[in-house]
């Protein structure tokens, strides 16, 4: 199984919500497992600079790959890109 974790910061905390709707297309995709989109609490004692984070699972990396390769994901990353600063993203295989 493939996680799949991306962080992002907003331009403005009136983007928030925005941000949230166009990520939240990324979980009509049908090539993950789960997905979630949900902002950070920022209850962290050392950095809270992360306002939104997507959290999702694949079989394997053909399924990040077909996920990555939809049109809705293309869709979401024109909605959201004008809308944040940073965006990380790491994906790793869980043991």
């Amino acid at each position: 199984m493939i996680r799949h974790i991306v962080f992002f910061t907003a331009k403005s905390d009136d983007n928030l919500d925005a941000i949230c709707e166009g990520l939240n297309l990324l979980g009509t995709i049908p090539h993950s497992t789960h997905f979630e989109v949900s902002r950070n609490s920022k209850v962290d004692q050392i950095s809270n600079e992360v306002d939104v984070v997507v959290y999702a699972e694949f079989a394997d990396a053909a399924a990040l790959a077909a996920y990555k390769a939809h049109p809705t994901y293309a869709e979401a990353t024109r909605r959201v890109r004008p809308l944040r600063e940073l965006r990380l993203s790491a994906d790793f295989e869980a043991k």
